[in-house]
């Protein structure tokens, strides 16, 4: 496996994938985490333009994409039923989506997020049980429930040293 920065050459590839997975979660359970067709083409545009689109590829051909970054999450300023574990500096992982062809390429991406940084944020959808199961199989805990800025609720899950 070998991440990367993506490349706008690679959007088209992107794109498919984010389809394929809003499939699977709608398929699965999780029908409106994604459901309006986020993420769009322009956002992964711009994460792209600011370097923090990542995709994983395995013999050449890209697996998982996923956004990540270090710095302070505006969403995650306050947090309900809970709290972080600690107020140490983070990394976050958002947008992560799989083809679906490799087994643990997902939990493999949220690995090297980790080792970047050693403290690691991330939230999902409360339907999201998939990604609840990989979070939790990747040693992250449950920390309680944030909000987006449209005041969607998210679970919310951190990974420390």
């Amino acid at each position: 496996m070998q991440i990367r920065k993506t490349k706008l050459e690679d959007l088209d590839e992107v794109m498919q994938i984010y389809d394929r997975a809003r499939r699977f979660m709608a398929q699965t359970g999780n029908p409106t985490q994604w459901g309006d067709g986020y993420p769009k083409e322009e956002l992964i545009r711009e994460d792209i333009a600011k370097g923090v689109s990542y995709v994983a590829e395995f013999d050449g051909r890209i697996e998982t994409v996923f956004m990540y970054y270090e710095g302070e999450e505006a969403d995650y300023r306050a947090i309900e039923g809970g709290s972080w574990k600690n107020d140490e500096p983070y990394g976050v992982i958002h947008r992560i989506a799989s083809r679906g062809e490799i087994k643990g390429a997902g939990s493999k991406c949220l690995q090297w997020g980790f080792e970047q940084c050693g403290n690691l944020r991330i939230d999902t959808h409360d339907d999201n049980v998939v990604m609840q199961h990989v979070l939790e199989k990747s040693g992250f805990e449950k920390c309680g429930r944030i909000y987006l800025a449209d005041g969607s609720p998210r679970v919310a899950y951190q990974k420390s040293r």
